[in-house]
């Protein structure tokens, strides 16, 4: 039996967590969930579980890591946080014993992490990144604008490093961010108000000012294998609020995450995100980790988080991978559940335990 680790990550862990064990028929994977947060909701999915102490970071946190890998006897470790750092030195837990199941190399993860640097190095012909500048300054701000803003009727800026869209607005040459807040109006800022900040601020970090992509989103929950893409479900968000998700298995999307799978060395799970334009889909970013929809997707057929497990454990060959059928419509529809605090939870007999 394979004793997995997944750590300190993202929410989606506990539905990952849930999948693997339904698909887990002969028992092959004993999961357990690290979290600093004591009533983190993966701790309920997962045979066994630990409270990370808080406050760890860099090489510290990695020292801790190591040790825990080997108190525990993990013999597969999926990353989540310091991810980097953690694939950088996967070799020194492969020399006790434990393999790292990262999303590609440290290198790879630190330029996925920062949207201008891989903007800049990305080559997809059929899908590329929208219209782009890359600024620091207010006067780089302001010719950026200016040249993007002749071809393209929006424009946007967002942040070359951040999660969950944090940072992103549409840039708004009428109203003033005053206005926009009254209005209720999301994901805008007033142009003046921008440019009046930036001039205040003098350098700021680094900012992506972009060709606003107005149609519909795509995300492609994907499972690699060191640079060969072995499944992808695409997954179109509606705009309409309450009609969910529609799997489409789009050919220019297929082809192109397949492209970036091979050029950056992508493995295990990880999402790839597309937006429409007039011209056809425009590249958004790739996601070195699973998504927070990768339920939805998995309603779709393939196991996708079982499977990146399975086939990193055992390879793929011999792994079966189901038809993804075109057309279906997905949602997640909440649930009200009881959080439990690590230690009653540890104290109750449920079928997971707490590791000291």
């Amino acid at each position: 039996m394979q004793h997995v680790w997944f750590n300190k990550t993202f929410s989606s862990v506990a539905a990952a967590i849930s999948l693997i064990r339904e698909a887990d028929l002969a028992g092959d994977y004993h999961i357990v969930s690290s979290h600093t947060n004591p009533y983190a909701a993966s701790f309920q999915a997962a045979h066994q579980f630990a409270v990370e102490p808080s406050g760890l970071q860099g090489e510290a946190y990695l020292a801790w890591c190591l040790q825990f890998c080997l108190d525990h006897a993990i013999t597969i470790f999926i990353p989540g946080k310091e991810a980097v750092l953690i694939s950088a030195e996967r070799g020194r837990f492969e020399r006790q014993g434990t393999r790292v199941l990262a999303a590609a190399s440290a290198e790879m993860l630190e330029l996925l992490h920062d949207k201008a640097a891989f903007y800049q190095a990305v080559d997809l012909p059929r899908t590329p990144p929208a219209a782009f500048r890359v600024v620091e300054t207010a006067a780089q701000f302001e010719a950026a604008y200016q040249a993007l803003r002749q071809d393209h009727a929006k424009v946007c800026i967002k942040p070359a490093k951040s999660v969950f869209g944090l940072g992103f607005a549409i840039i708004d040459e009428e109203r003033s961010s005053a206005q926009l807040l009254t209005e209720g109006v999301q994901y805008y800022i007033g142009l003046d108000d921008l440019r009046r900040g930036f001039a205040a601020m003098g350098t700021f970090k680094t900012m992506i000012v972009m060709e606003y992509l107005d149609g519909h989103e795509y995300s492609v929950d994907c499972v690699g294998d060191n640079g060969r893409l072995v499944c992808a479900v695409p997954r179109k968000k509606m705009k309409q609020a309450g009609r969910g998700q529609m799997i489409e298995m789009r050919s220019d999307i297929l082809d192109s995450v397949r492209q970036l799978a091979k050029a950056f060395g992508l493995n295990g799970n990880f999402n790839v995100q597309f937006k429409e334009r007039a011209g056809g889909l425009g590249l958004l970013e790739i996601n070195p980790r699973m998504s927070g929809g990768i339920a939805m997707a998995c309603l779709g057929g393939p196991n996708l988080p079982y499977m990146a497990l399975a086939g990193f454990d055992r390879g793929f060959d011999n792994l079966h991978i189901p038809e993804v059928p075109h057309g279906i419509r997905v949602a997640e529809l909440g649930r009200a559940a009881v959080l439990v605090d690590a230690e009653v939870l540890a104290a109750a007999e449920v079928p997971c335990a707490a590791l000291q």
